[in-house]
């Protein structure tokens, strides 16, 4: 698992961008705020240095494709570079990005901490377990609690690669201080700083 903070690292993606192949390139242009692209920019060219050590290749040779979808079969399931012997997962938010590498799926999310008024739309979408949980803490702790809850959700989800393709609903991670148990997955609190959380899934083998 690695972290990295994009303002330490922009300058320096941005004279690696030549690593990014046209697809990237052009979600870089696309962004209109300086700092979603220095994100974007940043959090890619780590993923692809990782990658080529990874592998030991160019890292701008490695060619990324999507995984079958697990619900509709259709190619937007999870990342990965074809035939590689590990999985990969990519997160950011904020000036944070983690990556996460596994030899079985992996998944992983972070989010800054949303507002009172986020918290309560998000947390009317979870599972009824978890609206519970949150609704038991004080008010001005539900945004840390429904924070939690949404990046263990995010980041299992991810790891079975269907994303939002499945109801918030469906799927019990926990809103309490430690995540709940997902039968074949192991789910992790990552540590972050203050005013953000963050999660990992990995597949547990057979």
């Amino acid at each position: 698992m690695w972290r990295v903070r994009a303002s330490e690292y922009a300058a320096r993606a941005a004279a690696d961008e030549w690593l990014l192949d046209a697809e990237e390139r052009a979600r870089v242009r696309a962004f209109v705020r300086d700092r979603d692209r220095d994100r974007y920019r940043v959090a890619h060219v780590v993923l692809r240095r990782l990658l080529g050590a990874y592998l030991d290749e160019d890292p701008a040779a490695v060619g990324l494709v999507r995984e079958p979808c697990p619900g509709c079969g259709e190619p937007h399931g999870r990342p990965a570079v074809a035939g590689a012997p590990f999985h990969f997962s990519l997160a950011h938010s904020g000036d944070l990005a983690l990556l996460a590498f596994a030899d079985t799926p992996v998944g992983i999310d972070v989010e800054a901490d949303p507002s009172l008024e986020a918290a309560a739309e998000i947390g009317a979408m979870l599972h009824p377990r978890e609206r519970a949980e949150v609704a038991a803490v004080p008010h001005r702790a539900r945004p840390a609690s429904v924070g939690r809850c949404w990046t263990r959700k995010e980041a299992y989800l991810k790891g079975v690669g269907i994303g939002l393709g499945e109801d918030p609903a469906v799927t019990y991670v926990g809103a309490g201080p430690a995540p709940a148990a997902v039968p074949g997955w192991s789910l992790t609190d990552v540590p972050v700083p203050a005013g953000h959380a963050a999660a990992c899934a990995v597949r547990r083998p057979g």
